[in-house]
């Protein structure tokens, strides 16, 4: 059950309302919302009518859960907004896809700025690397921790992209939060709850992987301890799950893409980079993902892909990578076209894009 009150509640009013939520032995959690100050009951209500807290002054509804994920199904199509480095994007909301892209590992100063330019120019809008690198072998490339986030900051304040970076446990978050726009939570850690519950206390939007063996209805309830927290800024990662198939890193589920956006009103983008661990197949899966209705793509870019530090047969180059924007744009603008036709709501452009750099010895993708 959930008690909802305006945006800016009276403080006596919240106080009488969790004051009867106690007597009645009901355990609840406060989250402020942009909109609205939420009371979530989280023990069971089965046997507390809803009239009984509907009448207490300042509540303006009483809503029984019919979802495991509450917070992640809210009434209004969720908009991320990522604003830093003198960047500014828009995810989700029916906003037109976007790009994120940049290296697996922060590997050097020159490395991240030399990716940095190039992403930009291929049309991406987010600047993506690893400081803090979650490794199945010890002996692997690590990143290079704090000092990889600086530099990762400054290529992308200097190309006016906003940072994404994956941070793996709680001290992690306050070192990396000065540094990055977006925090990533990796596969590996979608069932670290502490984590989760941590980067709820912040403000700045999470990405949240889907965590390898995963199920969709797991995943969202990862995304309910960062939403419960008062982060409302979450941004769903569909990168892949492990099945018995062995000739990709892992198996692409884009029909997940479609049940998450049936399930919840979060954005939903899609990493093919680590959903196959082969670059051949990074752009026809990215064409899949926007035609099955995802927000945006995560992907692996390196100048050089087969010298990168870690994941180098996943990578792909900046020229790809233009092409690749170009299908983005294509394939959205139809898929737009499709749903007016159709009769429903007309897709919403987003922030100014920058226009990608088409690779000479390669035409514009025609619209699909």
């Amino acid at each position: 059950m959930i008690l909802s009150f305006g945006s800016s509640p009276d403080p006596e009013q919240l106080e009488r309302a969790t004051r009867a939520l106690k007597e009645s032995g009901l355990a609840f959690e406060l989250v402020v919302c942009a909109h609205s100050t939420l009371l979530v009951i989280t023990s069971s209500s089965d046997h507390h009518p809803s009239h009984k807290f509907s009448t207490l002054p300042g509540v303006l509804k009483v809503v029984r859960l019919g979802s495991r994920a509450p917070l992640a199904l809210d009434q209004h199509r969720t908009l991320v907004e990522v604003q830093g480095n003198g960047g500014r994007l828009a995810i989700g909301g029916r906003k037109e896809p976007v790009v994120i892209a940049g290296p697996c590992s922060v590997e050097s100063r020159d490395q991240i700025v030399a990716v940095a330019a190039q992403v930009k120019a291929a049309g991406a809008v987010a600047l993506r690397g690893g400081a803090f690198k979650p490794r199945s072998s010890p002996y692997d490339f690590q990143g290079l921790g704090i000092e990889g986030l600086k530099i990762l900051h400054e290529a992308g304040e200097a190309n006016q992209l906003p940072v994404v970076s994956e941070v793996m446990s709680t001290d992690q978050v306050e070192l990396a939060e000065p540094y990055v726009d977006v925090f990533q939570i990796g596969a590996r850690n979608m069932y670290n709850y502490e984590l989760l519950k941590e980067v709820g206390r912040q403000r700045k939007p999470v990405i949240l992987k889907r965590g390898m063996s995963a199920t969709i209805d797991e995943f969202l309830q990862a995304a309910e301890y960062i939403l419960l927290g008062g982060n409302l800024h979450v941004i769903l990662c569909e990168r892949g799950i492990r099945t018995f198939e062995t000739s990709t890193r892992n198996t692409l589920d884009l029909s997940a893409v479609v049940m998450l956006k049936n399930l919840s009103n979060l954005p939903v983008i899609v990493d093919p980079s680590h959903a196959t661990g082969k670059r051949e197949l990074i752009r026809p899966l990215s064409r899949a993902a926007i035609a099955c209705g995802a927000d945006g793509l995560m992907i692996e870019t390196h100048i050089e892909p087969d010298k990168s530090y870690s994941d180098a047969g996943q990578a792909i180059t900046p020229q790809l990578l233009a092409e690749i924007v170009h299908d983005v744009a294509a394939i959205s603008s139809t898929l737009c076209a499709l749903d007016a036709m159709d009769g429903e709501d007309a897709c919403v452009q987003g922030y100014p894009q920058p226009t990608p750099t088409v690779p000479a010895h390669r035409a514009p993708a025609r619209p699909v």
